[in-house]
């Protein structure tokens, strides 16, 4: 038998995935599975895109490229940061990473030692608790709590923190429940992290998929660019999760850091995927106005119809594609109901315990499916939960 590290036993997995799989072993037996367990986009990446990524094929941009990304790529996400949170941006601030996930795995890596405590969201998205239980570090869960619109108290926070508190992981739009930190709440963050003298790690993936207002970051505020590493990316955006292009901005020390672990990992990121970057950043924009308002609309139904089935209520999320309803009021809990629905109604969905203990009584359903196959799920779900 071969023995593995200690380590591999404190780290997770994305229970997504492991629903999507048994989902796809239920239609390969022949059943009907309508899927709202992955957050992955499904719109075609624009066209104009795809273009640019196969002239810069043809380009030759098919090799090795620097560990920290294409220069010309660098200057367009300095600019388009500069731009969108309202600061100065050098391209020696920037380290382009192949998918948004790197700039997690590597910023923890980076900061944080066995001795130190992260402050990360709960629920949230569970490569967070992960890494940070992989390299050893105390996992300070923060409860975004749905009376204040899954949105977390600033006392909550203020409670937290220790003395060995060396980072806070923002996410804002939020995965799983769509909620959206205010001003005020940065504002408010960003006084505490100055006082006690900790990091952020500021997950804005989904800050291009808001439905009312505006996006807002935590870098917009006095002595926080260089205490903030902001990961970004075109996963969602640009409907771009398969091409694997995220990135990091942060202080030149830190970017330095995150380049020689990308050098010990990745060697670098796809160049060719790196020039449709670009045009992703700089190139039109209506597919994205287009598919943020159909899924405007499509959250729209399903919080109208999740809230019409006795025992469920669901807030309307402020930006992201998924819905955290709470299901508390039914005689199943949140993991026995996702699998009741997986089974005998053929909707994917993912319990709240998936993204830490106080997602318990909450399902996560990801409204990235056609706005026809949302209203057959949510007949599915009002005709299953009637057999109670």
């Amino acid at each position: 038998m071969m023995k593995f590290a200690e380590r591999m036993n404190r780290l997770g997995t994305e229970s997504a995935f492991e629903v999507f799989a048994r989902a796809q072993n239920l239609e390969a037996q022949g059943e009907s599975v309508i899927h709202l367990e992955i957050g992955q986009p499904d719109f075609p990446t624009p066209v104009n895109i795809c273009k640019a990524a196969f002239q810069a094929m043809q380009d030759g941009y098919t090799g090795y490229g620097p560990a920290a990304g294409l220069l010309e790529f660098r200057k367009v996400i300095a600019d388009h940061v500069a731009k969108t949170r309202g600061i100065e941006v050098h391209p020696d601030e920037v380290v382009v990473t192949p998918g948004a996930k790197p700039i997690i795995f590597f910023t923890i890596m980076a900061l944080i030692d066995a001795e130190d405590e992260v402050i990360y969201p709960d629920p949230g998205f569970p490569v967070y608790e992960s890494v940070i239980n992989f390299v050893g570090a105390r996992a300070v869960p923060l409860p975004l709590r749905e009376e204040v619109d899954f949105r977390f108290r600033i006392d909550d926070l203020a409670d937290a923190i220790s003395d060995r508190t060396r980072l806070l992981i923002l996410n804002s739009p939020q995965n799983p429940t769509g909620g959206l930190l205010r001003a005020e709440d940065l504002e408010a963050i960003a006084h505490l992290a100055n006082q006690h003298d900790f990091f952020i790690l500021s997950d804005e993936i989904y800050s291009g998929i808001i439905y009312e207002g505006q996006h807002k970051s935590i870098l917009e505020f006095p002595g926080m660019k260089e205490r903030t590493i902001l990961l970004d990316g075109h996963s969602k955006t640009y409907s771009m999760t398969g091409w694997r292009l995220g990135y990091g901005v942060a202080p030149k020390s830190m970017i330095e850091h995150i380049t020689r672990l990308m050098i010990n990992s990745n060697s670098c990121t796809c160049s060719f995927t790196q020039i449709a970057g670009i045009e992703a950043l700089t190139g039109p924009q209506d597919a994205v106005e287009q598919m943020v308002a159909e899924f405007k609309r499509r959250r729209d139904a399903i919080v109208d119809g999740l809230n019409a089935i006795a025992g469920i209520r669901c807030l309307k999320p402020a930006g992201a594609f998924y819905v955290f309803p709470n299901v508390t009021q039914l005689p199943l809990s949140s993991d026995q109901l996702a699998d009741y629905l997986l089974e005998e109604a053929g909707v994917a969905t993912l319990s709240g315990t998936a993204f830490g203990k106080f997602g318990d009584g909450y399902l996560r359903l990801s409204y990235a499916n056609s706005l026809e196959n949302i209203q057959e799920a949510l007949q599915r779900i009002q005709t299953a939960i009637c057999k109670f």
